[in-house]
């Protein structure tokens, strides 16, 4: 007889959506999970993505993806073109598996440090979908069987056609790790009004002289953290996400002080003299 220790791991699913928590839709799509794979042990990373918005939900899994172990199933419905001509994919990777409409939603975690992508499928195969499968509900009739049955270790080859060129979002290729950008968009705006934006601190050379300009403001150096400058003062500091960094207003919101939104460009002087600059 074999431990525990020694049997296969606990699948584990994680559900990232817009539907919110008042209806039934969340619930919907874990009965399913729950009636193809019932020990599934089921993670909400986030049902509070703002309606269709694909950017929030693609920050909001790279933020989590990385902390799971590589055997997790990661489903993210956010999907403003469901019923459409837009694909349903699943993404196999070094660091999970990836399953969810075809329209950005994964191209944060997929340009993440270590992840290499290893096979990717259109899930077109009705074995591993409900019988009736609804026009405006793909959730839980497609991506929640599909999960489920990748879980419980279906091979992602016999759910479809290899997937090419998947739909990345436009900012995913603007994220700096090298320090070549004079500019750098914000690519998310959390709960705080903090803004955090595509530029990381390995690609800063003066850390302490590098100057960020949005709206008219000019912040100087990087901070390690908001206790560093007097309240209500605006500081850039290296976030806690893949060290990203980030703009903040000390016990106060920075999106609010400057009217700024993702896709806002910031201007960065990376130069020991930016006063010169």
């Amino acid at each position: 007889m074999h431990s525990r220790l020694e049997s296969a791991p606990r699948p584990i699913i994680t559900l990232t959506t817009d539907f919110g928590l008042q209806d039934g839709y969340v619930a919907a799509m874990q009965g399913v999970i729950l009636g193809i794979c019932p020990e599934a042990r089921l993670v909400h990373i986030s049902h509070q993505i703002p309606p269709q918005d694909i950017q929030t939900a693609a920050f909001v899994l790279y933020q989590a993806f990385g902390y799971f172990p590589p055997h997790t199933v990661h489903c993210v419905v956010v999907d403003p073109g469901v019923g459409s001509k837009r694909r349903a994919i699943a993404i196999r990777t070094s660091h999970g598996v990836f399953v969810g409409p075809d329209n950005g939603v994964f191209s944060l975690a997929l340009a993440a440090p270590g992840v290499n992508v290893q096979e990717a499928v259109i899930l077109s195969n009705p074995a591993y979908q409900l019988g009736q499968v609804s026009a405006t509900f793909h959730g839980r009739d497609i991506f929640a069987p599909a999960a489920a049955h990748l879980a419980r270790g279906v091979s992602i080859s016999r759910f479809g056609p290899t997937a090419i060129n998947l739909v990345r979002l436009p900012y995913s290729h603007q994220l700096d790790r090298s320090g070549s950008a004079d500019t750098t968009p914000i690519i998310h705006i959390d709960h705080f009004g903090n803004l955090v934006l595509g530029l990381t601190a390995a690609a800063v050379d003066h850390p302490e002289e590098v100057t960020f300009v949005i709206k008219g403001e000019r912040i100087r150096g990087l901070h390690r953290t908001f206790a560093d400058v007097p309240d209500q003062a605006l500081l850039a500091y290296v976030g806690s996400t893949y060290d990203h960094v980030e703009i903040a207003v000390r016990n106060g919101s920075a999106a609010r002080r400057l009217n700024a939104r993702v896709g806002d460009e910031v201007q960065v002087i990376d130069s020991p003299f930016p006063e010169e600059a």
